[in-house]
């Protein structure tokens, strides 16, 4: 007689993101704990299971699974010995599904039989759960790079993570689960400490920093401490203070994940030398920048990273970062070529990126002597970044500062005067 695949099995695998290595190694360890003798199974044990070669594993593995999973064997879809198995006669002819059905229906039954008269089975949170989340989020990387420094974009992320937090407590999981779920409020409470950045809210982004770090300790999860720590160090650049921001930058490259993919390695690089154009250090900003670009190349596009990283890293973010430095550093010439370097590739939907790097470059042209070209430049800012966004309004103030101090009596400033006198208008 065919055996039957442990469907219940497998699909407790696919909803709790286990592998048949993964989970062999998550049960080898469990038999540890219990035994205090290694466990011997690998990939191909837990396969058979599927295959519904094993029906029954020993004792010691079974108790393990029960560590591992939260669930008494047969809830698993594994059947005693000596018990019928569910196949049904040949002559029957039913079709696959229906098979299916059968085996799951004698499972549950058995579960409950299993189960404490009366007493509800508790909740289980799931991957999916972990993953419906992650989409909600993804929706809000998506609403920042359209528009950026929002407090309604600050307090959906943090709600998301408060979400997170909640299903720890909602119902049973396994390990992996939950130091997913630590992750992803890491992640989401990063999020909306980096709109609080954008926005200049430094003392709300320092309270959602530490929540953040916390969370990120408790998952274990390298990729976020690494944007976490990132964050802070560009935070305490905006700021005006390079030695913290310094400090903290190097707590993210020194992770082992910047010598494990170059991808983080250079935006780390990158970040770096934002932070020396700050400290006015011209030669180790070009250095970094030299690092950056060199880590880059050598990254595999085909390697699995964070979608908040391959969102916004890429070539033009690290031009961006250059001409932030080069303009701290009054190299204007160099600043407006990584200007428009960014500006040729950058993602069509990355728009507040395009308003911030065109309100540099119009810095870069006025420091140059070219006030016409460095008005009609700025005046192509889009009016809802210009009053909306705290740090492009912000340049755009100081843009007009400059020309004015420029060319006080010139009709340059008269077309800008009257161009943001639109705005006020529209706002």
């Amino acid at each position: 007689m065919d055996a039957i695949r442990n469907t219940v099995l497998e699909a407790w695998m696919t909803e709790h993101g286990y592998s048949s290595n993964s989970l062999a190694e998550a049960v080898n360890r469990a038999v540890e704990q219990l035994t205090g003798h290694v466990g011997g199974l690998d990939g191909s044990s837990v396969r058979a299971w599927k295959a519904g070669r094993v029906t029954w594993p020993k004792s010691a593995t079974r108790r393990a699974l029960e560590v591992v999973t939260g669930l008494p064997a047969v809830a698993l879809g594994f059947v005693p010995r000596g018990r019928p198995s569910p196949t049904p006669a040949p002559s029957q002819q039913e079709e696959p599904d229906m098979k299916r059905r059968t085996l799951v229906g004698g499972i549950a039954a058995a579960a409950a039989a299993a189960a404490t008269p009366g007493t509800a089975s508790p909740r289980r949170i799931g991957m999916s759960d972990v993953n419906r989340l992650n989409k909600r989020f993804a929706e809000i990387i998506a609403s920042d790079h359209r528009h950026g420094g929002q407090p309604g974009i600050e307090e959906r992320a943090a709600a998301l993570a408060d979400e997170a937090l909640n299903l720890q407590n909602a119902g049973s999981a396994t390990q992996r689960v939950r130091s997913s779920l630590y992750a992803s409020g890491a992640a989401f409470r990063s999020s909306a400490m980096w709109a609080a950045i954008d926005g200049r809210r430094y003392d709300v982004a320092k309270a959602h920093m530490r929540e953040a770090q916390a969370l990120a300790e408790m998952s274990g999860d390298q990729a976020i401490k690494f944007r976490i720590w990132s964050h802070a160090g560009t935070m305490y650049r905006h700021m005006g203070r390079p030695a913290d921001a310094c400090a903290a930058n190097d707590v993210a490259r020194n992770l082992h994940l910047t010598r494990r993919d170059p991808l983080f390695a250079s935006l780390g690089l990158a970040r770096q030398g934002a932070i020396h154009g700050t400290a006015q250090n011209q030669t180790d900003t070009r250095r970094a920048f030299e690092q950056a670009q060199d880590a880059m190349l050598r990254a595999d596009p085909a390697d699995h990273r964070p979608v908040w990283l391959l969102a916004f890293y890429d070539q033009a973010e690290l031009d961006s970062l250059a001409l932030s430095a080069y303009l701290a550093l009054g190299d204007y010439p160099t600043a407006e070529y990584h200007a428009h370097r960014c500006l040729s590739s950058l993602r069509p939907h990355m728009l507040r990126s395009r308003a911030i790097t065109t309100t540099r470059l119009a810095h870069a042209l006025l420091a140059q002597g070219a006030a016409e070209a460095a008005t009609a430049t700025a005046m192509k800012v889009p009016i809802d970044a210009a009053t909306r966004h705290a740090r492009v309004s912000r340049m755009l103030q100081e843009f007009g500062a400059a020309l004015r101090a420029t060319a006080p009596r010139s009709t340059t400033v008269q077309v800008w005067t009257e161009h943001t006198t639109t705005w006020r208008t529209a706002a």
